[in-house]
Order: structure tokens, then C-alpha cells, then sequence
């Protein structure tokens, strides 16, 4: 097959965002069977056309959507493709589908931010061949709001790189702990995440407060955020008397490098995760996870294997709770630690995602199922 995955013009591939670590990361495993086109925007000091690891990368102009929206449709009209899937933008979906109305259209939706329940949304749905929800929580939430297409939607599960997310060795952590300036002795703990609001970062921020007295702690927090945001957390954890280093944003290259120095991970989200790839990507690093009950979030953590889901989680004492817990029993720390890592390895792998998609893609136009040669 000749498979064409258009990005949301947002952010280039490669890039840092979840949705565009996702398309690359499944787009190379479809390439070891598949001719794959990755379209997405242009960046300066990129080139136009690009191939990484099989995987043909088209980036066209997007100084606004309305301008990629066109160049795109400009673009497949003149390719020829067997299948196209559009992720995250159910209007620009639509006009694809109207566009090659001979071929099969995915709509691939990793979070409910672009599908408010409208008329104008179902209308977009409509021209979906099939849906495809990262997690079966965001499968039923959009079966409520548009109940007429659910039997189109699919469940796709993500994954991590679990050859480059690994429990790293003392030795390792302690040389990541100077690289990353994070005490060697303390009990770290790490965010990840864009640094806005229901991303909680000030609920952990006060977890960590009520703790300070009770056992050495470190708060690292990862993310790119708005300046005036990032100054009021960092406000709030100096008037708390709360350890934490700010990183900033890391690129997804390094990232990994990040997970290997803490002792725990965090993910404190105040409103519905569909997915939460960093959970995996933490449980894959041997950490064991602290994390908001919502969501897909409790599809991938199991509470009391891989760490906590929390409850009560706009409450600080909710997640200070859990973290006394680990931070006093190191062996816990280490047997769900390697208890997720365990589990990522058995079923998260960016492989068996694509292997998912796969099949979805075969209900739609038959594949041939030799191995290549």
C-alpha cells in the first residue's frame, strides 16, 4: 500500500508534541511494509521533502491553517495513494475525503480538543470511512456526543520507544543527576507535560509542600508553558519552600535521558486524558506512577501494580499521600518500577500499534500479507 498520514498544521515531523511523536513513531513501523508519506508543515532550516527511516516527510507551507488546509488538498490531488489518514483535524478530514472521494479516509483522534459536539463536527464525521480513538475512553465519550457514528470507531492503543525509554543503571542515573543538576540523595519526582494549568502542576507543587518536613524531596518539572505561568509556579514553590528545577522544554530526543533521573513520575491532570503518553513512556523507564484517575490515563496505570491512580486529584494531600508511601519504601519503588516496565514491553510498542492500525486500514482495502523480501 501506498499510505499518506497528514499531520495537524500545527507542529512539524519530527517534533516534540505527542500527535507528531505518534505519527512518526508509527508511521516508520507501516514503512517496513508499506510505502508511507508523512504530510506536514513547513519549518524553517528543514527541508521540503525528507525521508527518515523510510518514511517519506512532505512539509508544506502553514504560516496559517487556512493556507496548509490548501496545500495539502493540492498536494494529494496530485499523488496517488491507497489510503489516507488525517490526524486530530476532522474538517480538514472532510475536505481530504471530498477531495479523493475514491479513496478510503481515516480520521485517526488522539484527544477530544477538535470535535466539540456540533452539528458542523458530525457533518465531518460523516465523511470518515472509519474513526480511530487512541483509548476506550475517548472511544466512548465520542459515541455520546455523536452516538450515530459509533460503529465506525476503532480503538487504537499508543505506545513508547522501549529500546530508548529504559531503566537506566546506578552508575547512569547518578551521571544524569549532575547533567540535570538534581540532588543525588533526594527523592525525585518528575512531570512531564505542557506546563498549563490542568496539566496540575500546582497540585504537585503542594503535594510536595506537605511533605518537605516528612523526607527529602525534589519536584522536576518538564514542559514548555506560557513565561507569566511558568513565573507564578515557580512563585509558588519558592514561597513553599519547595525544591524543584524548572528544565523547560527538552526535546524528544533527550527526554528519555529526563526519566532516567528520577525516582517517580507524576501526572497530576485536572480534565479527561484520552491517552497520556507519558505514563508509558515513565512506566517503560522502570518508574513506577502517580497519576490522575481519569480517563485513559486508568487504562494504562493498574494502581497498586505500576504506582497510584489518585481519586481525589484535585486535591495536593491526595498525591502527597502516595508519594510518602514510595519515598519511605524504596523496594516498592524497584518491584513497580520493573513491574511496568515488564507490562510496557508486553503491550505498548509502537509495533503493535501499528500492527493495530494495520488492521484497521485491511477492513478498508485488502493488504497483501506476504512477508517483504
Amino acid at each position: 500500500m501506498h499510505i499518506c498520514i497528514i499531520a495537524p498544521e500545527q507542529f512539524t515531523v519530527p517534533g516534540n508534541n505527542s500527535v507528531e511523536i505518534c505519527i512518526l513513531a508509527i508511521a516508520k513501523q507501516l514503512a517496513l511494509r508499506h510505502t508511507v508519506t508523512v504530510i506536514s508543515r513547513r519549518l524553517q532550516g528543514l527541508a521540503h521533502s525528507d525521508e527518515l527511516d523510510l518514511v517519506n516527510i512532505i512539509r508544506l507551507p502553514a504560516d496559517s491553517p487556512s493556507r496548509y488546509f490548501e496545500e495539502v488538498l493540492n498536494y494529494i490531488r496530485e499523488g496517488s495513494f491507497d489510503l489516507i489518514q488525517v490526524d486530530n483535524r476532522p474538517r480538514l478530514m472532510a475536505a481530504v475525503r471530498r477531495a479523493t472521494p475514491q479513496t478510503p479516509v481515516v480520521l485517526f483522534l488522539h484527544s477530544l480538543t477538535f470535535v466539540p459536539q456540533s452539528r458542523s463536527t458530525l457533518g465531518y464525521l460523516n465523511q470518515a470511512d472509519l474513526i480511530i480513538a487512541n483509548s476506550r475512553s475517548l472511544q466512548q465519550r465520542l459515541t455520546r456526543r455523536f452516538p450515530s457514528r459509533a460503529e465506525a470507531i476503532r480503538i487504537v492503543p499508543l505506545g513508547a520507544d522501549l529500546e530508548r525509554f529504559v531503566p537506566p543503571s546506578i552508575e547512569e542515573r547518578r551521571r544524569l543527576r549532575r547533567v540535570y543538576r538534581v540532588p543525588q540523595t533526594t527523592f525525585t519526582v518528575l512531570f512531564v507535560g505542557r506546563v498549563i494549568p490542568r496539566k496540575g502542576v500546582h497540585v504537585i507543587i503542594r503535594a510536595v509542600y506537605a511533605l518537605r518536613r516528612r523526607m527529602p524531596i525534589h519536584l522536576l518539572i518538564v514542559g514548555r508553558g506560557k513565561p507569566l505561568y511558568i513565573r507564578r509556579l515557580k512563585r509558588l514553590a519558592k514561597r513553599l519552600g519547595v525544591s524543584a528545577t524548572f528544565l523547560g522544554n527538552v526535546t524528544h530526543e533527550e527526554i528519555h535521558q529526563v526519566y532516567q533521573t528520577a525516582d517517580c513520575f507524576v501526572c497530576p491532570s485536572q480534565r479527561h486524558e484520552s491517552f497520556g503518553l507519558v505514563n508509558v513512556e515513565a512506566m517503560a523507564s522502570g518508574l513506577p506512577v502517580i497519576a490522575s484517575n481519569n480517563g485513559g490515563i486508568r487504562e494504562i496505570i493498574v494502581s497498586g501494580v505500576h504506582g497510584y491512580l489518585v481519586d481525589r486529584y484535585r486535591e495536593a494531600l491526595s498525591f502527597s499521600r502516595y508519594l510518602l508511601i514510595l519515598g519511605r519504601n524504596p523496594k516498592l519503588v524497584v518491584s513497580m518500577g520493573s513491574q511496568g516496565r515488564k507490562d510496557a514491553l508486553e503491550a505498548f510498542e509502537w509495533q503493535h500499534t501499528a500492527a493495530r492500525l494495520e488492521s484497521v486500514y485491511q477492513s478498508l482495502i485488502p493488504i497483501d500479507q506476504e512477508e517483504p523480501k
